[in-house]
């Protein structure tokens, strides 16, 4: 028998309930026939993820299960570094111990060691090129917009920041953070910055913008979001938008803005190489990318990937808040950071 050991969810920060129409959303998903039989037989998949245990994957679980009863769905929950180790190990030592996995970073890491086996799903045909491998090896579940936050009790609406110039405001000088270390942070924002506007006038605007002494804080961005709304730092660069709008419907006094473009990062989800049950993996991913599974990420307040579902703040998605992105697919978040990092140690530190 193989043994596994669970983690549990790990605590990030302020989250709310949603309630999911499991039985309405499951009339709208039919899963192939003979993947679902193929998936019933095996009859479990283990799925490493980043995911936030409470606010979509029990959700997302429940609904599943109404539509592939008998199909149990295990969860290792971790941090995508984590995930990466884990693999990696259960890898080398001929042991995998995960069908699939899902996250944001690491992903080029676990293509690159062969573990990730190709795979195809009938819900992502149709889907734009840009959130299907062209190798067939991932499939985006759903969107991270990230860009700035502000404490209102701190910046009144009229002196709050609309673009990028209005960060260089002597105002804000000292009372700007963000994760110093990180493509969800600084160098994140030195990317979409100068790929929005060009080399030549996106250096000279960061050359202008390390004058105003922004404090590197390596710590996670929900943590770093924290910090701005219990009022130690006025602005949050690179602020996830749901994590803002989630506390902010619970009365804590922070506005996400868009300083188009925003940065656009893509979970991702894929099927392990050696998975023990492989189709049970596919049966989940196919029924996560359907619109009913968009559905549900939409209802607890994650941004859906699919074109046709939105966002249930309109906001929060580029397409429908009327404002551009830089997405950053697996293929291009790690091949570049180097550079970022390079600029980020000569203009800030």
């Amino acid at each position: 028998m193989r043994r596994l050991r669970l983690l549990g969810p790990l605590a990030l920060g302020l989250s709310i309930a949603a309630t999911v129409a499991g039985s309405s959303l499951a009339d709208t998903y039919r899963p192939d026939p003979q993947l679902l039989a193929a998936a019933q037989k095996e009859g479990e998949v283990v799925f490493y993820t980043t995911q936030i245990v409470d606010q979509i994957l029990r959700p997302m679980i429940k609904v599943f299960q109404t539509v592939a009863p008998g199909v149990q769905i295990k969860y290792v929950r971790a941090d995508g570094l984590a995930l990466v180790v884990r693999m990696t190990n259960e890898a080398r030592a001929g042991r995998v111990q995960s069908d699939m996995w899902c996250m944001v970073d690491g992903v080029q890491a676990l293509l690159r060691g062969g573990m990730a086996t190709e795979f195809e799903v009938a819900s992502a045909k149709g889907l734009p090129p840009g959130l299907v491998d062209p190798n067939k090896r991932w499939i985006a579940l759903n969107t991270g917009v990230r860009s700035a936050a502000y404490n209102t009790d701190l910046i009144p609406k009229e002196h709050a920041p609309r673009n990028y110039q209005d960060l260089l405001n002597p105002r804000f000088k000292g009372k700007i953070v963000w994760n110093p270390k990180s493509m969800t942070g600084a160098w994140g924002f030195i990317s979409t910055v100068i790929k929005g506007m060009g080399d030549e006038r996106g250096m000279a605007y960061l050359r202008e913008l390390a004058k105003q002494d922004v404090v590197p804080l390596p710590i996670a961005i929900r943590a770093v979001l924290d910090r701005v709304i219990a009022g130690e730092y006025a602005i949050g660069l690179e602020m996830n938008n749901t994590h803002a709008a989630i506390s902010a419907a619970q009365g804590a006094p922070v506005k996400w803005v868009p300083l188009n473009p925003v940065s656009e990062t893509l979970q991702v989800a894929g099927v392990t190489k050696g998975a023990a049950h492989p189709n049970a993996a596919r049966l989940f991913i196919d029924f996560m990318v359907s619109k009913a599974g968009q559905e549900i990420f939409r209802d607890n307040d994650y941004v859906p990937m699919h074109p046709d579902v939105q966002a249930r703040i309109p906001e929060l998605k580029p397409q429908q808040g009327g404002y551009q992105s830089v997405v950053y697919t697996p293929d291009n978040l790690e091949t570049e950071t180097t550079r970022w990092a390079k600029i980020y140690d000569d203009l800030f530190r």
